[in-house]
């Protein structure tokens, strides 16, 4: 089978590398990147260090509003997918490169297969809500991470063509854990590259990132975050978002935040290694939650709600408002009951399901 596969931001690049390794032993794949993500550290280094092939097409999209760059997405996978003809197309997520290449395909009569499909947070003001029922809507493929995913869309009245097959994302972690224990921590620490200040060793942290719209469309909810980190009892690693950076930029002055660590962003090595052996994680990637959850980090996270709902069981993922003494007051006092862990998001085995199924 031919199969065209559309990525564009950093979660999904690690996806598709879990993918695309088996995927590409039984059917032939075309890689399509809409450059969503376009500089060096969101998407490069990805491509380098997960061994992902190359793009055979880079539609260099960048940034631009939701409408525009949906638009400019929706032009260039068009294009490919009338020069490829491919029997599928196959997506990953919730981005804008999600729905744009979703749309395209199902204009011209192409089956789609959706990667992480049935996720809801229930929240509509969310762009990610929006992109993930659209592309569900019409997807052929309905590639489930979990149960309560299956749930969710047997509640919208889809059941047909949707498959629990595990979390692609679980594949990736516990596939490239074990290259972690090859590198010294000053190796880790050698590649942090501050954004306003060297970044010097520390043997304990907390692992912080944040870029939903929610948190960084103003400028108070990033200075109460912020003023939080700073407090805490331990230094803050805190890789950057190029959506975050104009914000963080405006408010940084090194006499008030003397215990964060503004790093550039990060590969998914050195993400998996600060994660793993960070005291904490506060975040409001989806992500990064149950990264956290698969590698025995307890997380923060700061938004009213989330996809991942089997993180919060036993405390392991707690929920917490953009405030600084929420914040503060649930990473100082939250305990992860281990006894309640539970193995949610498969076995490592999610790829090998889906290839099989296609």
């Amino acid at each position: 089978m031919k199969i065209a596969t559309v990525v564009g931001a950093r979660p999904q690049f690690i996806k598709a590398a879990a993918v695309s390794r088996i995927l590409r032993d039984f059917h032939s794949e075309i890689l399509i990147h809409s450059g969503q993500h376009y500089d060096q550290n969101m998407s490069d280094v990805f491509f380098n260090e997960l061994s992902i092939p190359k793009p055979d097409y880079n539609l260099g999209v960048g940034s631009g509003s939701h409408a525009r760059q949906t638009a400019d997405m929706l032009v260039g996978i068009e294009d490919v997918l009338f020069k490829e003809k491919p029997d599928l197309l196959m997506v990953y997520g919730d981005t804008n490169s999600t729905l744009a290449a979703a749309l395209a395909a199902s204009k011209i009569h192409i089956p789609i297969a959706h990667v992480e499909a049935g996720l809801r947070s229930f929240n509509m003001k969310m762009p990610e809500e929006q992109n993930r029922i659209l592309t569900d809507r019409i997807s052929a493929f309905l590639f489930c991470p979990t149960d309560t995913a299956v749930l969710n869309l047997a509640n919208e009245g889809i059941k047909d063509g949707v498959y629990n097959v595990g979390d692609v994302m679980c594949d990736a972690v516990l596939y490239y854990k074990n290259n972690l224990e090859k590198y010294s921590p000053e190796y880790f620490f050698s590649r942090l590259n501050g954004l306003f200040k060297k970044v010097a060793k520390t043997d304990n942290w907390y692992m912080t990132t944040i870029h939903r719209v929610e948190n960084t469309d103003g400028i108070n909810n990033i200075r109460e975050i912020l003023k939080a980190l700073d407090s805490l009892d331990e230094k803050v690693i805190f890789p950057v978002h190029p959506r975050t950076k104009p914000l963080i930029k405006s408010l940084y002055d090194e006499n008030i935040y003397r215990n964060i660590l503004f790093v550039e962003p990060v590969g998914y090595l050195d993400m998996l290694y600060f994660t793993k052996n960070a005291i904490k994680v506060i975040t409001d990637s989806g992500g990064l939650q149950k990264e956290a959850y698969i590698l025995n980090t307890p997380c923060i996270t700061i938004r009213d709600q989330t996809e991942w709902v089997e993180t919060l069981i036993g405390s392991h993922n707690i929920l917490c408002k953009p405030h600084s003494q929420d914040i503060i007051y649930k990473v100082k006092n939250t305990k992860a009951d281990y006894s309640k862990k539970q193995n949610y998001y498969g076995n490592g085995d999610a790829a090998s399901k889906i290839s099989a199924l296609l």
